[in-house]
């Protein structure tokens, strides 16, 4: 921003920002490479142009060898483009030098390039600078280019493949508490740009060797049009003009090819450090000097080379002395190295002991059971000068959850965040992420519950408790919303209906051993007979404190309330002389729970609308249960026929929401928990209820029936 905002100075007249020079430049950059290729340029320009693309070819390797890892560089790809460009455009246009000039051609840097080569040896010499320029070329045609191309698609493609385990595994530190949401997206941000990196890469090596295989069409150009036109348009004698054009090519096809070779190092670094990261010249001291054993060895070996007859003794001496003198280096350092970390480590093991009756063990706290992190912009939310609106609603929110439920809800500490957004809030389940979103104080979020027709100016967005559409207005168009059918809502009582939403689905990770020994403690006062018959049992062998946990989280992830702790744990106590299997106790108690059941799901005239199983297709789950080997059950379908139930169940649920009700789905006892287990990653938010959980006191209306499809049912 600041160096858009800054201008050349001038007196009077239009002035450009410093980035629309950068601008400008860049495209009159890319106009005048594309002019080379068809102007004629002077030899002393040409000079400096062919200077520039090597002096960019070795900015570049040496960019190559310092970053840290190959992204930093993301520009690389683009780069390659544009440096081939230009490199093929100086190749045409030399080309047309030489053989529009011939022998009179006064370029300084090809004549020098091919002096140098060729040296002045006469035939001899053209030979033999011929037969080197023919070897780099192809070393780095059948090498280097081709090795970093292999590499580059390989490391594209697996790039690519492995994409999406690291985003789950991102995803999963996100879950586990382990990073942020800011760590989490920075981190999927730089996947990202490692993916279309190597994909790019991929594509630019063609780039290279095109380049390659372009440089040797000219050199072929250049030999049989110089001899032709200095033949037959010169007058020159067919050898002197071989001689004259094959040295100009060499001195042409070297000083294009040698920029052309740093590139192709450069690319074989960038695709051969996938894994590494750091400065290479540090890695390679490092990973160099790890082994002292080596270096001994090849100063022995390289000794007695030496006292063979017939070998270089005063190469090899030398030689020998320098590894030796190396090995006895680095063994040295390695020593002081670990005789300082075994000091630190002694330190660090002193420094944990107690000394004297000072000392004492850190007490470390457990992570909150329920947290609600806010942005330093929803502060005033909970500032009690300025009314505390969210405290209060939040307070009746618990109170109200303990009546629906039967949990007493922790408290719940809040915290402001500098992490988050200003408007951000966050809710935390012992420590992991569970609920996030953004509220806009003194404005009112507009949701519509599929009523309301009218549209409304504002800020779309979502309820972030049930991911309705809704609508952020300004406080004096709340009245216009009301009457457009909206449901209008605060922010206070967003945040506590969200609140609500995500106790009512994590309240079987908040009932634990402690809450559950509270329960049943407080209902030993009254009920202390109920309470010893499940705990002692009538044989003296009682359930233990955690079955009965895992019955109430059986319970409550269901979102089946466990308030009725008298009738839930009379059918415990009469089927766990039978059974000490959670699952089937679960069960049990949802029959003496039937009448709350029904009332949950009941229209207001006692009727439940429920899809019902075809019944071939219940007994196919029933038929399919396995055990998992942890002491439950779970329908192991076929995969295609998982996948058709779950298609027909799944348009079966559209279908009743389209209606207007509640999705229910009733079966048999025997396969209602299948159903349910079956349903909860595709469809968790169907209820799923069996034929005997239903009482005298309701009927039954049947909205559907869920089948498996036929072949004609898909062609239709």
């Amino acid at each position: 921003m600041a160096d858009a905002a800054r201008t050349n100075p001038g007196a009077g007249g239009f002035h450009l920002p410093v980035g629309e020079y950068r601008n400008v430049a860049l495209s009159l950059g890319v106009l005048l490479v594309v002019a080379v290729i068809v102007v004629p340029l002077p030899t002393m320009l040409l000079d400096a142009l062919l200077a520039i693309n090597l002096m960019l070819a070795f900015l570049v390797l040496l960019i190559v060898l310092y970053i840290q890892k190959p992204t930093d560089f993301s520009l690389f790809p683009t780069v390659l483009l544009g440096l081939t460009l230009f490199s093929l455009a100086l190749n045409v246009s030399t080309t047309r030098m030489i053989l529009t000039l011939g022998e009179n051609f006064d370029g300084r840097l090809i004549r020098a390039f091919s002096t140098f080569v060729v040296g002045t040896g006469g035939t001899a010499g053209l030979v033999v600078g011929f037969i080197i320029f023919v070897a780099i070329i192809a070393v780095q045609l059948l090498v280097i280019t081709k090795g970093a191309t292999r590499i580059a698609e390989v490391a594209a493609r697996f790039t690519l493949d492995g994409m999406p385990g690291k985003q789950m595994a991102i995803d999963s530190e996100l879950a586990n508490g382990a990073i942020d949401q800011k760590e989490h997206a920075a981190r999927k941000d730089a996947l990202q740009k490692e993916v279309d990196f190597y994909g790019s890469m991929d594509g630019a090596t063609k780039f290279i060797s095109g380049n390659v295989k372009f440089g040797i069409f000219m050199i072929v150009v250049n030999i049989i049009g110089g001899v032709i036109i200095g033949a037959s348009i010169h007058g020159q004698p067919v050898l002197g003009a071989m001689t004259t054009y094959t040295t100009l090519t060499i001195g042409d096809g070297l000083l294009a090819q040698l920029p052309a070779l740093l590139i192709s190092t450069a690319v074989g670094i960038v695709v051969t450090r996938a894994v590494s990261t750091g400065d290479l010249t540090a890695q390679v001291a490092d990973q160099f000097s790890r082994y002292t054993k080596i270096y001994w060895i090849a100063a022995f070996v390289l000794f007695g080379f030496s006292l063979l007859p017939g070998f270089p003794w005063y190469i090899l001496l030398p030689m020998s002395a320098l590894s030796a003198l190396y090995a006895f280096n680095v063994g040295r350092r390695k020593k002081k190295e670990a005789a300082f970390n075994e000091m630190m480590a002694k330190t660090n093991e002193n420094s944990k002991k107690p000394h004297g009756e000072a000392a004492e063990i850190p007490h470390m706290e457990p992570p909150d059971q329920l947290s609600l992190e806010l942005g330093f912009g929803l502060i005033p939310l909970v500032d009690k000068d300025k009314g505390a609106e969210l405290l209060e609603r939040m307070q009746a929110m618990r109170r109200q959850i303990a009546l629906d439920m039967g949990i007493v809800i922790p408290k719940i500490r809040i915290i402001d965040n500098m992490l988050l957004g200003s408007s951000e809030y966050c809710f935390k389940i012992r420590g992991v992420d569970v609920g996030k979103s953004t509220i806009r104080l003194g404005s009112y979020l507009c949701i519509n519950p599929g009523s309301a027709k009218d549209d409304l100016s504002g800020e779309k967005t979502q309820d972030p408790a049930f991911g309705l559409p809704a609508v952020w207005v300004a406080e004096d168009k709340r009245e216009e919303a009301e009457r457009a059918g909206y449901t209008v809502v605060d922010p206070p009582s967003i945040i506590a209906t969200h609140l609500t939403e995500i106790i009512k689905r994590h309240a079987a990770e908040l009932l634990g051993r402690q809450e559950t020994q509270t329960i049943i403690d407080s209902l030993r006062r009254d009920y202390p007979a109920v309470v010893d018959e499940v705990m002692m049992g009538r044989d003296g062998k009682g359930l233990t404190l955690g079955s009965i946990q895992k019955v109430l989280q059986g319970l409550l992830k269901e979102q089946v309330s466990i308030r009725n702790m008298v009738s839930i744990l009379e059918a415990v106590a009469d089927f766990a002389p039978l059974t000490t299997d959670t699952r089937y106790l679960i069960e049990k108690a949802r029959h003496a729970l039937a009448s709350q059941i029904c009332h949950q799901y009941a229209s207001e005239e006692r009727v439940l609308n429920v899809l019902v199983l075809d019944q071939a297709l219940e007994q196919k789950i029933v038929d399919s249960k396995v055990p998992d080997g942890f002491g439950d059950i779970h329908a192991a379908l076929e995969p295609a026929l998982y996948n058709a139930w779950i298609r027909s169940a799944g348009k079966a649920v559209r279908a009743v929401h389209e209606q207007g009700y509640f999705p229910i789905i009733m079966c048999s006892f025997q396969a209602r928990y299948l159903v349910k287990t079956a349903l909860e990653q595709k469809l968790p938010e169907v209820a799923v209820v069996s034929v005997s959980e239903i009482t005298q006191d309701y009927s039954v209306s049947s909205i559907g029936v869920i089948r498996l499809e036929t072949q004609g049912d898909k062609a239709a």
